[in-house]
């Protein structure tokens, strides 16, 4: 029985209307030429979805803005809280912004310093915790003390309507899909995107892509609820979630029909790929599921129409060549 509220395809597309020009329609470009023949194969067609070029360097802005959409009043005077390595930080900092209110966010000390500056960039508040463990148990005390509203990184509906919407959007440039390749760090934008594609295009497979470093929905589907791991060890800080929840991992285990894994080397060769051949500068998050298509995907994809998302790209030059050089 089905204990979860799924999101219909008339809620996804009302769910972009809402969003409106807070978010960009980013394209969608299909890569072509020998080198995709290469780590593709010839009769494979590869669509990306270019969710780096959207606002705040990721696909994170449609899931926090469609929370603090529905925020009151009193709510937006009190502000809102949120925890993240980066990405969702920044993402919730620029939604604060513009939607008029304020936003305090908790990283762990790792967090990149471009990813902190961006935050602070977009008005943010930023404290600095030791590990994302600990960022969780903080982020619980300002909503206490101060009466925040905590925006999810990755769970719940409104996130989940949020993230279709890249879903629905790469659909609509490319019916017809045969498969979609999702990076998975705690499972919001693989269960989004994977509802939208599941509902319009029942045929087309979906598959979620982690780091082996930080498996938690891998092991969450093993276990058959959402698990926590012990350990997140990825240069994807993005994709480092300790724990999958219960909505986002409902979403994606009737919806996604496989998770796949991939080490930190795979990903770093492959943004060394995009760079060079794709003229693409992305995080390592961003190469995953490219990654994925060149690697454990690649004998179910061949000869497939495969949508593929480039989710963000939130790094700095310094980090990006250090990624690049331990490639050689």
């Amino acid at each position: 029985m089905e204990t979860i509220q799924i999101p219909t395809p008339r809620q996804i597309e009302q769910a972009r209307e809402r969003l409106g020009n807070r978010v960009r329609r980013t394209p969608v470009w299909q890569w072509k030429g020998d080198v995709k023949e290469r780590f593709l194969g010839k009769g494979t067609q590869a669509y990306l979805k270019l969710e780096l070029f959207q606002y705040a360097g990721s696909f994170k802005p449609r899931g926090a803005l469609m929370n603090m959409l529905d925020l009151s009043d009193e709510q937006l005077e009190k502000g809102v809280t949120a925890v993240s390595a980066g990405n969702h930080a920044i993402a919730v900092a620029y939604a604060a912004q513009s939607v008029g209110t304020t936003a305090k966010v908790v990283m762990p000390q790792t967090a990149n310093q471009f990813r902190i500056d961006r935050c602070k960039s977009h008005g943010a508040v930023v404290e600095l915790v030791d590990d994302v463990h600990i960022a969780f148990k903080r982020v619980k005390e300002i909503e206490e003390e101060e009466q925040r509203t905590f925006i999810h990184p990755f769970e719940g509906e409104k996130t989940a309507l949020g993230t279709a919407t890249v879903g629905l959007e790469l659909q609509q440039e490319c019916p017809n899909l045969d498969a979609v390749i999702v990076p998975i760090g705690g499972g919001g934008l693989c269960a989004g995107i994977a509802t939208a594609i599941k509902q319009t295009i029942e045929d087309c497979a979906v598959y979620g892509v982690e780091p082996v470093g930080a498996d938690s929905m891998s092991k969450s589907l093993e276990a058959g609820q959402p698990v926590e791991i012990e350990k997140v060890d990825t240069i994807a800080a993005s994709l480092g979630a300790p724990h999958a929840a219960p909505y986002s991992f409902g979403l994606c285990k009737r919806f996604v029909d496989e998770v796949v894994t991939i080490t930190d080397l795979k990903m770093a060769q492959m943004m060394r790929t995009m760079f060079e051949e794709l003229k693409l500068a992305v995080e390592p998050a961003g190469a995953s599921a490219l990654a994925a298509a060149a690697g454990p995907l690649a004998d179910k994809i061949e000869g497939k129409k495969v949508g593929i998302i480039v989710c963000g790209t939130n790094i700095d030059t310094q980090s990006f060549q250090t990624i690049l050089d331990n490639t050689k």
